[in-house]
């Protein structure tokens, strides 16, 4: 690890927000990344990693702690236990789009819909990053991580990560504390190997404006999604006020189908996939010699917040007077930084967006970056 003079996180993040920590330190090894961690548990500082920056929203005040900079990367093959798939382990500081990129290049098929996510391979468990129907989820193995409690290195299978929608264990949600707090030294995904794929998503087939079943090349789907983000102003570029944002700053929200039934028909919605293999455990000495017929329930309902803010009457490149955030002009989720802007600028923005999107249909939209030293 190196400790460096402390620099205005306005500088590291992408939504070009945040003042300079009291510390800083930077790691490129995995072993420096450890010594970094465990050298400022054991002085009591508040701390957190920093590796893309583009999904944190940060206060311009002084970050009373230390941020330590997760600058590793390294991508290693590695045999699957089942037939024609392979295993990548990647280190956390790793770019990934770099490692989807990688991925589609050497044909391993499973990454690709999530072509163009910024931010760090480390930070893509933690709040189980998607698009397009396609989530990290879905051929994610396992983790390495260190416990910040104990300081202790262990393997985490993906399950017991508590994966859901844009959310885990390790995930610190806003108003409240993970429930695991822990930072990722690497990942293993499981990819299919395979230069083309059939589409079966409905999200990503009609990103993809398919309409047969016939398989397609898996560099034809990353640059369809590339293009595709980059007409949203999802993908970053520094001449481009409309990326100078953290992506989609609200979730998408997931409600019970009865609650979908009340919102106006025009609003895009997907179910949200049911438990398939859930597991009913009886316990023995209640059992009778017969199993309960297990309960249909109705899967809750994803439905769009850029749909819910448009018809609230915020329209792309929405700002309040005298604002320096706005609306992106590409995309109706993105709040952007259109230069200079504080973080109570975009705060601001932010909470007149929820309190109009609540007025007109009763749904509280939900931050997706995480939130440091600062309100909503």
């Amino acid at each position: 690890m190196q400790e460096i003079t402390p620099v205005r996180l306005a500088g590291l993040t992408t939504l070009r927000t945040g003042g300079a920590p009291e510390r800083m330190l930077e790691a490129t090894t995995t072993a420096g990344l450890v010594d970094a961690l465990r050298d400022t548990w054991s002085r009591g500082d508040e701390w957190f990693v920093l590796g893309g920056g583009s999904n944190l929203f940060i206060g311009d005040e002084t970050f009373e702690g230390t941020v330590i900079r997760v600058l590793t990367r390294g991508i290693d093959e590695l045999p699957s236990p089942h037939e024609g798939r392979v295993r990548l382990r990647v280190q956390a500081g790793q770019g990934w789009d770099e490692l989807v990129a990688y991925a589609v290049e050497h044909g391993f098929a499973g990454l690709e819909a999530m072509s163009g996510i910024p931010g760090t391979v480390g930070a893509a468990p933690v709040q189980n990053i998607g698009a397009y129907g396609q989530e990290i989820q879905e051929t994610l193995v396992e983790v390495e991580l260190i416990d910040a409690a104990t300081g202790e290195i262990s393997t985490v299978s993906a399950a017991d990560l508590e994966l859901g929608f844009r959310t885990s264990v390790l995930k610190r949600h806003y108003g409240s504390e993970p429930r695991r707090r822990a930072v990722i030294l690497s990942i293993t995904v499981d990819l299919l190997v395979a230069s083309e794929r059939v589409v079966r998503g409905e999200q990503l087939r009609r990103a993809l404006a398919l309409s047969g079943d016939d398989p397609v090349p898996l560099a034809w789907v990353r640059e369809r999604i590339l293009a595709t983000r980059a007409s949203k102003g999802m993908l970053w570029n520094a001449d481009d006020p409309d990326t100078h944002g953290v992506g989609s700053f609200f979730q998408n929200a997931i409600v019970s189908e009865a609650v979908a039934r009340a919102l106006p028909p025009a609003c895009p919605r997907w179910p949200v996939s049911p438990d398939l293999d859930a597991v009913t455990v009886i316990p023995l000495a209640s059992y009778g010699g017969m199993v309960p017929v297990p309960r249909r329930e109705a899967p809750d309902v994803k439905v769009s917040a850029a749909w819910l803010i448009e018809q609230a009457g915020i329209g792309k490149g929405f700002k309040l007077p005298r604002s320096r955030a706005s609306v992106s002009t590409k995309h109706a989720l993105a709040l952007t930084n259109r230069g200079g802007a504080t973080a109570a600028e975009v705060a601001e923005l932010a909470r007149f967006i929820q309190s109009r999107v609540h007025a007109e249909f009763g749904l509280v939209l939900q931050p997706e970056p995480v939130l440091v030293g600062v309100e909503l």
